[in-house]
């Protein structure tokens, strides 16, 4: 078991770990979160999303199992993915954390053979910044004490390289569980070029860059083979590992939709999605943009979170911004993207109006968008 935490990033490095265990040719389970479109999209068993029957009847036994503990749908999900698993053989399994880290369902994992922290930033502040005893109290801190929760006594933690007190935190949490902490640009590193330079003590790899769009993938690529390669459970040549960084997707993560229903109401243009919603996605998605003229941007963020994680980023690279509900979810008005921001009804709308430029088209701003949007353009993650 591979076992993945981070504020942004930790969905595409399991999807580099899938990748790469699957151009080694083992069977790989993985459980991610949350979905985009369809349920089953969080369980994979054995390289295939799970089939309605058999998730059916894995939620029916899980739900009567636990009737009188009241568990929460992100519990009931955990434990039917660990279900499936643990009934069907597999070489490997990779297991997105949910939310934080020490208190996720999934940190039930006993004996994962590595785990690895993405990047660290400040989101969900409301479940992992909750007022509590003996914790950190600088939200950065906090934050990367509740993603070093997954740590096991003599297991690898594999990181990125964090900000002094983010990296403080997980050192000091690696310390108390006695986990094997191994720190990119101390105990591991890679330097991103024209491709990646990974390098540790038994050797140095020249990797080829992901496909997947965005500087920040290759740091995620990074990290997945940093873990591969402190672990001994399961052979991954580099070949292997090369295969799989080109071959990994993740989508809603800096995507280019293809042609479709929905992108065809913004002809000649192209059209960009991405699901993130706090300041470290919007800095990730800036980074991006940078060198490009400025795009039209269609945001839609839940209530609960804060638009100028994507607009500061991105202010100066925006040639228009229009503001579109979150279909099912309570997300804020109009009046909270500024005065320069217009409406519209929903994502089809916003691509009639764009002026006719030709600019590229960013939707960001919620998962739960991006998966309508997906739904929409019969994109839907298979």
């Amino acid at each position: 078991m591979f076992h993945v935490a981070g504020t942004n990033g930790k969905g595409s490095t399991c999807a580099f770990l899938r990748a790469m265990l699957e151009a080694a040719g083992k069977r790989v389970h993985v459980y991610t979160s949350p979905h985009l479109v369809r349920f089953n999209e969080r369980i994979r068993v054995a390289g295939r999303l799970i089939d309605d029957s058999a998730l059916a009847a894995l939620l029916n036994e899980v739900l009567d199992a636990g009737d009188d503990l009241a568990p929460s749908f992100f519990e009931v999900a955990t434990a039917a993915a660990f279900l499936a698993f643990a009934r069907t053989r597999a070489d490997a399994c990779v297991i997105e954390v949910g939310l934080g880290g020490r208190f996720d369902a999934t940190n039930v994992i006993s004996s994962p053979v590595a785990c690895g922290i993405a990047s660290l930033g400040i989101d969900h502040e409301a479940f992992l910044l909750a007022p509590e005893d003996n914790v950190p109290q600088v939200p950065i801190a906090r934050i990367a004490f509740e993603k070093a929760g997954i740590a096991k006594p003599g297991i690898p933690l594999v990181t990125l390289d964090y900000p002094e007190l983010a990296g403080l935190a997980v050192a000091a949490t690696a310390e108390q569980a006695e986990a094997v902490l191994l720190r990119r640009g101390r105990e591991w590193d890679a330097t991103v070029g024209e491709t990646i330079a990974y390098s540790d003590p038994a050797g140095r790899l020249d990797l080829p860059l992901p496909t997947m769009p965005g500087a920040h993938q290759a740091d995620n690529a990074a990290l997945a083979v940093a873990m591969l390669r402190h672990q001994r459970a399961v052979a991954v040549p580099a070949q292997a590992m090369a295969e799989g960084i080109r071959a990994a997707h993740w989508p809603a993560r800096m995507q280019l939709l293809r042609d479709g229903p929905l992108t065809a109401l913004a002809p000649g243009r192209r059209v960009w999605l991405d699901g993130g919603h706090n300041p470290d996605a919007g800095a990730a998605i800036a980074r991006h943009f940078r060198a490009a003229p400025p795009v039209h941007l269609i945001l839609g963020m839940l209530a609960n979170k804060d638009p100028s994680a994507i607009i500061e980023p991105l202010r100066g690279q925006i040639a228009s911004l229009t503001v579109v509900p979150v279909p099912g979810h309570e997300a804020h008005g109009l009046s909270a993207f500024g005065p320069t921001a217009m409406p519209a009804p929903d994502v089809a709308a916003a691509f009639a109006a764009l002026p006719d430029d030709g600019r590229d088209v960013l939707v960001a701003g919620s998962l739960y968008l991006a998966g309508a949007v997906l739904a929409a353009n019969g994109e839907a993650p298979g």
